[in-house]
């Protein structure tokens, strides 16, 4: 599943170039035609009356964007200590270890499941002095942290909302998100354990879909990249072996970092003089989770104002004068196009392009798989 095993793909540069131009212009269309639509069937003279009768907070969408840089930061230090327990003779600095973090978000705003990030973190892991095995299994670690932690707290969000008809139409998406994340999550592990027999399946795969493919690619090639990619892989999770500190740890800020990132939309419903709704704002954003996770449009765009406005119209509703489309353009900002300006900023002074940037761009090094 792209969300949890990074796909550290290498393209041609001329090809990538074109497909990463596209999923920004996508991400960004439907992004902000949903974002239209939503305003055009919510907000009416009642919505403006009650807006303007509000009483706007700012100082909390302030905090909404503070709660969100410290998400960022929160994303660094877990991604520090993965990264120094993996290889004791660096200490990556919680700055560099950030900057990482803001780097890989341009990309992974523009890809499903956020995909595209994770090779961006592996790659700047690598150039920090890491081996490729050391930063691969860093940031798989972060994948697997991600997923114990979603898998344990999806029950809370299923719990609280289980009895709002307003959502059902959320359900199948969600419930075939959990499955589907359930069953990669399980094809994760067995990689790990027995990696002969998942390089065995994933060629017998390969072979199978050449066969509708239009560009053909020798067949001595494709098993040894995927060879080289199972074993970098393989050996990059031993790595945690006789590490429980450091996941401890990581586990521990995961829970923090998360949860700091679902303050956010509490903030904003503060910010426009709504409650906040901690506890149900906590529980939707879980599902939230679940639904924009899997891998459907270029960084879920159209897919997440959806289950936002499912979720959040439960809370603050849909009728005349609601606010949740003026809710949902905050929450988005904070949340999707402030990540993706600060990435492509961070992008830019890295690579030194952002448009026509490419994962072509990212080099593969002549390394060792295996940990320090």
């Amino acid at each position: 599943m792209k969300y949890i095993i990074p796909k550290i793909t290498f393209f041609v540069a001329k090809k990538k170039q074109k497909t990463i131009k596209l999923p920004i212009i996508i991400a960004l269309t439907i992004s902000i035609a949903i974002i239209i639509l939503i305003l055009y069937f919510t907000i009416d003279t009642d919505t403006l009356n009650q807006l303007a009768a509000a009483k706007i907070k700012y100082e909390f969408f302030v905090l909404a964007i503070l709660l969100n840089i410290l998400y960022w930061v929160l994303w660094g230090a877990r991604l520090k200590v993965l990264s120094n327990a993996m290889d004791k003779n660096l200490n990556i600095s919680l700055w560099k270890s950030t900057k990482i973090v803001i780097a890989n978000l341009f990309l992974a705003c523009i890809t499903p499941s956020m995909a595209g990030g994770e090779p961006v973190r592996i790659h700047l892991l690598n150039k920090e002095g890491m081996s490729l095995g050391c930063s691969t299994a860093a940031v798989l670690g972060e994948r697997l942290l991600d997923a114990i932690f979603v898998l344990a707290v999806v029950p809370i969000g299923v719990f609280i909302f289980k009895d709002e008809p307003a959502v059902q139409f959320l359900s199948a998406g969600l419930w075939i998100g959990v499955i589907v994340f359930v069953l990669f999550l399980m094809l994760f592990l067995y990689a790990i354990l027995r990696p002969k027999k998942t390089k065995s399946f994933l060629i017998f795969i390969s072979k199978k879909l050449s066969r509708f493919s239009k560009k053909k690619e020798s067949q001595n090639k494709v098993i040894n990249r995927i060879n080289r990619e199972v074993d970098n892989f393989s050996n990059g999770m031993t790595c945690f072996s006789g590490e429980k500190a450091a996941l401890v740890k990581a586990g521990v800020i995961t829970i923090l970092f998360w949860s700091t990132g679902f303050m956010i939309p509490s903030m904003v419903l503060l910010g426009l003089g709504l409650d906040p709704f901690f506890i149900q704002s906590y529980a939707a954003q879980i599902l939230l989770l679940v639904i924009i996770m899997m891998p459907t449009t270029p960084g879920s765009a159209g897919v997440a104002e959806v289950g936002i406005y499912g979720l959040y119209g439960v809370l603050i509703g849909t009728g005349e004068g609601s606010l949740i489309g003026v809710f949902i353009i905050l929450y988005r900002f904070v949340t999707y196009h402030m990540n993706l300006i600060a990435g492509a900023f961070f992008q830019y002074r890295i690579f030194k392009s952002v448009a026509s940037f490419s994962l072509d761009a990212i080099k593969k090094h002549d390394d060792k798989p295996e940990c320090k």
